[in-house]
């Protein structure tokens, strides 16, 4: 998949270094994961990641796994600063999807902090709806928001 602006592919080993430091400037401490905590989600044998270039720099990445036999979930999608309102999160959220689509999954489901307001608009925007609050989630003070999304094509 591209666009004039990016392309995506497949994670590749060789990128965990490059999405470890994304993750770490997207997220404050505490949040961002931890390198083992990152390796341990690339890695997942139920789960997938996409990368998204610009010139041949990595800009951004979704991690999804796949919990149920139905349901993806988000764990994190990041996309550099001042890549940010270029299109490339939908273009990622949309590749997992769809990928998560053709694997018979009907529904994704992420976590969010209350306070990330820019991640919520986005979630917002693609069709995502808040399903419960998750006390006290990130850093055992900051609660969450778990949203869903149905994405089976009935």
């Amino acid at each position: 998949m591209a666009n004039p602006k990016f392309n995506l592919r497949d994670y590749k080993s060789e990128d965990f270094e490059t999405l470890w430091k994304l993750d770490q400037a997207c997220f404050v401490a505490g949040i961002a994961y931890t390198r083992e905590e990152l390796s341990h989600f690339l890695s997942h044998r139920n789960g997938f990641s996409i990368v998204g270039e610009r010139n041949g720099s990595i800009q951004g990445f979704i991690v999804i796994q796949r919990d149920h036999i139905d349901a993806g979930h988000v764990i994190t999608i990041d996309v550099q600063a001042d890549a940010r309102r270029a299109g490339l999160g939908t273009l990622l959220m949309n590749a997992a999807e769809s990928r998560l689509r053709s694997a018979k999954c009907d529904s994704v489901l992420l976590e969010v902090a209350v306070d990330n307001l820019p991640a919520l608009s986005f979630y917002k925007r693609h069709g995502y709806s808040v399903l419960k609050t998750i006390p006290r989630y990130y850093m055992n003070s900051i609660d969450a928001l778990m949203l869903g999304k149905r994405i089976s094509s009935q």
